[in-house]
C-alpha cells in the first residue's frame, strides 16, 4: 500500500558464504514483516505533545523491536524533533505495544506540513539451535506528517487547487502537477485520458507542499482535451473520491 514500506536489514549469524549471503539479499525484498502498525501514516498536530501508534505481533514468535523517527534521508545523524518511546522493547507472540511519539521544541515551518518517517524494526530472537542460521531484521516505515495548527484549510479541499500540465523536457512529454497548498498529497493512482486513449501511470510519487512534482510519460501522445483522474490517500489511510481535472498542454 502506498505510504507503507518494508525495508530488510540483514543480521548475519554464523559462517555463511558470500555467495549464499548475496543470494539471500536478492530474495529479501519479497519478505513480509511479522509485525504490523495500526495505520499507514501518522498526523502530528503541532498543538499536541505526543501521538501514539500501536505495534502488534500476530505471529507465533517473539521479537525485539526498535522504534525511531527520521527523515527522508533515512540516516541516523540528521536531528529530528521527535522521540519514540519505548525505543527498544520485547514483543511476545500475539501481543501489542503502544509507542508514544513525543514532540520536542522545534523551528519547523508554520506555513506547511513537514514529513518525517516512523520506523519499526523487528529483530527475531536467536534460538540455541540456530547458531548457523541467518536471521533477518525487517523494517516497516510509514510517513509522519507534522501539521502546524496555523493551517486552517481542509487537506481534502486543497486537492481541488492542484493544477496539471504537460511540458516537453528533452524532447519528451512530461506530466507536472503543481501543489500550491500546504499539505502533502500522496497519490494512489493517476490516469490520463484523451479521445479514448488512456494511460495509467506506474510510478506516482508524492507531491510536496508549495512544490511541483513531475511524472514521465511513455508511449502517450498528449493533445487537446487531455484530462487527468487521480486518487490520493487521506489522513486515515483511506482513498479519496476520484477527481478529474483538465491538463494544460505546453509543448
Amino acid at each position: 500500500m502506498p505510504g507503507l514500506s518494508h525495508r530488510p536489514a540483514p543480521v548475519r549469524r554464523g559462517a555463511l558464504s558470500c555467495a549464499l549471503f548475496g543470494a539471500l539479499l536478492c530474495w529479501l525484498p519479497t519478505c513480509q514483516g511479522a509485525l504490523t502498525v495500526n495505520g499507514t501514516r501518522i498526523v502530528f498536530d503541532s498543538d499536541k505533545r505526543s501521538v501514539s501508534a500501536t505495534v502488534s505481533n500476530p505471529s507465533n514468535k517473539a521479537f525485539a523491536v526498535q522504534t525511531w523517527v527520521n527523515t527522508a534521508a533515512d540516516d541516523q545523524t540528521t536531528a529530528v524533533p521527535f522521540i519514540a518511546s519505548p525505543p527498544l522493547f520485547r514483543l511476545n507472540a500475539g501481543k501489542e505495544q503502544q509507542v508514544q511519539i513525543n514532540g520536542l521544541p522545534n523551528s519547523l515551518p508554520t506555513d506547511r506540513e513537514t514529513v518525517f518517517f516512523f520506523n519499526v524494526q523487528e529483530i527475531p530472537q536467536t534460538q540455541e539451535n540456530q547458531a548457523n542460521q541467518l536471521n533477518i531484521a525487517l523494517r516497516t516505515r510509514i510517513k509522519l506528517f507534522y501539521r502546524p495548527v496555523e493551517l486552517a484549510s481542509d487537506p481534502l479541499k486543497s486537492l481541488e487547487h492542484l493544477t496539471w500540465s504537460v511540458r516537453s523536457v528533452g524532447g519528451k512529454p512530461r506530466l507536472e502537477v503543481n501543489n500550491p497548498g500546504p499539505y502533502h498529497q500522496s497519490f494512489v493512482s493517476i490516469e490520463l485520458s484523451k479521445g479514448g486513449q488512456t494511460l495509467k501511470l506506474a510510478h506516482t510519487p508524492m507531491v510536496m507542499p508549495l512544490a511541483t512534482q513531475h511524472f514521465e510519460l511513455e508511449g502517450f501522445k498528449p493533445g487537446p482535451g487531455l484530462q487527468v483522474k487521480f486518487i490520493t490517500i487521506n489522513d486515515y489511510g483511506g482513498f479519496t473520491t476520484p477527481l478529474t481535472s483538465p491538463v494544460a498542454i505546453d509543448l
